[in-house]
C-alpha cells in the first residue's frame, strides 16, 4: 500500500468511475484499475464493487477512504508547517484584550514581538468580553488575552497569567494608616468597581458574598484609569490588579494592601479559535508573552504594600 493508491482510491470514490478518476489524475483507466487491483490483493478484500454500470465503495473501501483522508491531511499539515517555519513572519495579527491588559501588558508584549517579527502588523482591539469573544468566533480577530474562565467549545483558552487583586485607596485614606486591612474594614466603605459581567468583577462579587459584605457602589466602569482617578480624589476605594497601580503606589499617590487572610486572584489566558492547526503567528505571540511575563508586576512584595502621601 502506498500514498498513490490512497490518492487513486479517493479519486475513484469522488468520480464514481475508474474513467473519471483517470481524467482527474491524468492517468489511463487501466492504470487506475491496476492500482485498485493491487490494493485489493494486499487487503484480500474488495474496495469497490459494480452494481450495473455504477461503481460502489464497499465497507472496506470506506475504511480505507477515511484512512486516506487522515494521511493526506497530515501530510498537507506537515508540509505547511515546515514551509511556515522556514519563512519570515508577515501579514496581520488582530489581537484583542481588556482595558487593563491593553494598558499594562500589551506595550511590553508588542515591543518584544516587533523586535523579533518586524514585518507582522499587529492591530489591537479592546471592549467588553462578550464583544471580544464574538469577534474571535466570527473570524474578526485572531487572538485575545482575556480574564478566564471562558466557556465556549469553539474556542481554546490557555491560562498564562495569575494576577493578584488588591484593595486600593487614596494615600490619605484612613485605610492607609492601618497595619492590616481585613474584610471587616471594607463593610461600610464606598466602592468604585469594574462593571458587572466581567470575570474580574465576578471574583470581586464572590468575595463580597463570602464575606457577607454589601458594598456601597458609587461608580462602575471598565476603564481602570477612571477607577484610579476617582479613588485618588477620595470618591471611594477599589479592588483592582496590582500591576495597574504599581506606579502610583511607588509614587505615593495611592495606597494598596492585601486583604488580610484572603487572596483575590484573577487568571488571564490566551483565547483563540479551535482548529487543527494554530497559525505560527499566533504561536509566536504566545511564546513572546512567556518571555515577557517575568518582567510584569503581577503581585506586590510579600509584605503589605504601603505608601506615603506624595508631595504637591
Amino acid at each position: 500500500m502506498d500514498l498513490r493508491q490512497l490518492e487513486i482510491l479517493r479519486a475513484v470514490a469522488d468520480a464514481g468511475s475508474f474513467t473519471g478518476a483517470g481524467r482527474q489524475l491524468h492517468l489511463s483507466q487501466s492504470a487506475v484499475s491496476r492500482q485498485i487491483l493491487l490494493l485489493e490483493e494486499e487487503l484480500n478484500q474488495e474496495v469497490f464493487t459494480r452494481i450495473g454500470r455504477r461503481i460502489v465503495i464497499t465497507p472496506t473501501g470506506e475504511t480505507m477512504l477515511r484512512l486516506s483522508q487522515r494521511v493526506l491531511d497530515d501530510l498537507q499539515e506537515t508540509r505547511a508547517s515546515i514551509l511556515d517555519s522556514q519563512q519570515e513572519l508577515t501579514g496581520t495579527l488582530h489581537l484583542l484584550g481588556g482595558m487593563t491588559v491593553c494598558l499594562y501588558v500589551f506595550p511590553a508584549l508588542l515591543k518584544q514581538f516587533r523586535r523579533v517579527h518586524p514585518r507582522v502588523e499587529v492591530k489591537v482591539g479592546t471592549g467588553p468580553t462578550g464583544q471580544l469573544l464574538e469577534k474571535l468566533r466570527s473570524g474578526g480577530a485572531d487572538l485575545a488575552l482575556l480574564t478566564l474562565p471562558i466557556d465556549d467549545r469553539t474556542l481554546v483558552a490557555e491560562p498564562v497569567v495569575r494576577e493578584e487583586l488588591m484593595i486600593v485607596a487614596a494615600s490619605s485614606h484612613p485605610l492607609a494608616r492601618r497595619k492590616r486591612v481585613g474584610p471587616e474594614d471594607l463593610a461600610r466603605l464606598p466602592f468604585v468597581l469594574y462593571e458587572p459581567g466581567s470575570n474580574t468583577r465576578r471574583v470581586i462579587d464572590e468575595f463580597f458574598v463570602k464575606e457577607q459584605i454589601e458594598p456601597t457602589i458609587v461608580t462602575e466602569t471598565e476603564n481602570v484609569e477612571i477607577i484610579k482617578a476617582l479613588v485618588r480624589i477620595g470618591l471611594g476605594v477599589t479592588i483592582i490588579p496590582y500591576q495597574a497601580v504599581a506606579r502610583e503606589v511607588r509614587g505615593g499617590y495611592l495606597f494598596c494592601a492585601r486583604i488580610s487572610g484572603r487572596q483575590l486572584v484573577r487568571e488571564t489566558g490566551w483565547v483563540y479559535r479551535r482548529s487543527a492547526r494554530v497559525p505560527r503567528t499566533i504561536q509566536e505571540m504566545m511564546r513572546t508573552l512567556d518571555r515577557v511575563v517575568p518582567r510584569l508586576k503581577l503581585a506586590p512584595p510579600p509584605a503589605r504594600v504601603r505608601s506615603t502621601p506624595a508631595q504637591p
